[in-house]
């Protein structure tokens, strides 16, 4: 047999190999860790489901762990919540990024709006779908006035505090003017830390002018990259295999608990009673959150 056959034979065995899914001769292209940071954003129960730092934590250390990948690539779909959890995540995010060296991308999937938005902030690029519902850098109060209903129905309210601004709020008290101006304060002054945080973030990239881009309005993917909120349209299969190359691999982060673990379990300081009131009204919450971008 002609020895010159060899080199190519064993070229063609190599070839093979690295075409099986499995085993050390396998092709191994670049690979990028995917977190998913999908739903509400705040605390979180055994029936009410939420996006916070503690919850996170865990899959955020392990996507930042893996040596030697590509990117770490956000999967946002958040209509927003908690500035305080979206402000701790996304720090979170831009420590383990500055700390590993990773560069970071995100990619909005159907919103990623107000604090949704304040997560996609965390990445060194943002991609949107050319209908993903992109902004909202705003700050919202809700709730509902039950004075006139419960004194209809001979219902009496009794509060008992020490300092006459401790029940501001109260929806079963009339609206105080003082306690609205409080309300508005303190609102002013966590979307003065979004604004800024959203100017340190995008820098000259933002061209839309400050009273269009910080009203709290929403515009699609396509409307976001002409204002720079965003830095291109697309998907993450398709930018990353752009990106890194055809051999791209995708390692998506998975929460490590056995499935008995993941059942809800009573608390013993609330009767299940409390637990499923909890989370209906969450159930509620959450459902206005999506509804106020069309969803």
């Amino acid at each position: 047999m002609d020895t010159l056959a060899y080199p190519s034979l064993a070229a063609m065995i190599r070839s093979f190999l690295s075409k099986l899914p499995f085993g050390p001769w396998r092709e191994r292209g670049p690979v990028v860790s995917a977190v998913r940071l999908s739903g509400a954003i705040g605390a979180a129960g055994p029936l009410r489901p939420g996006l916070s730092l503690e919850a996170l934590a865990p899959l955020l250390e392990r996507a930042f762990a893996r040596k030697g990948q590509a990117a770490v690539a956000l999967l946002v779909n958040s209509p927003g919540g908690s500035p305080v959890q979206s402000a701790l995540i996304a720090k979170r995010i831009r420590d383990l990024a500055e700390e590993k060296k990773v560069p970071v991308l995100a990619f909005c999937e159907d919103v990623a709006a107000s604090g949704g938005y304040w997560l996609a902030c965390a990445a060194d690029e943002i991609f949107a779908d050319e209908s993903s519902i992109v902004g909202s850098i705003g700050v919202v109060s809700a709730g509902f006035g039950l004075h006139d209903f419960i004194e209809r129905h001979g219902i009496e309210r009794r509060v008992y505090t020490s300092g006459d601004k401790k029940v501001l709020l109260d929806p079963f008290a009339p609206e105080r003017e003082d306690g609205v101006a409080h309300l508005k304060a303190i609102q002013a002054e966590v979307h003065e830390s979004f604004k800024a945080m959203v100017r340190a973030r995008r820098g000259t990239r933002l061209t839309g002018p400050d009273e269009e881009l910080f009203t709290g309005a929403f515009w699609t993917g396509r409307r976001a990259l002409e204002y720079g909120l965003i830095d291109g349209i697309g998907d993450a299969r398709g930018v990353l295999r752009a990106r890194f190359g055809e051999k791209v691999r995708f390692h998506v982060m998975h929460e490590h608990r056995p499935w008995w673990r993941r059942l809800p379990m009573r608390s013993q300081s609330r009767p299940w009673a409390a637990e499923l009131a909890d989370a209906a009204l969450g159930a509620v919450e959450e459902r206005a959150l999506w509804a106020r971008y069309g969803l």
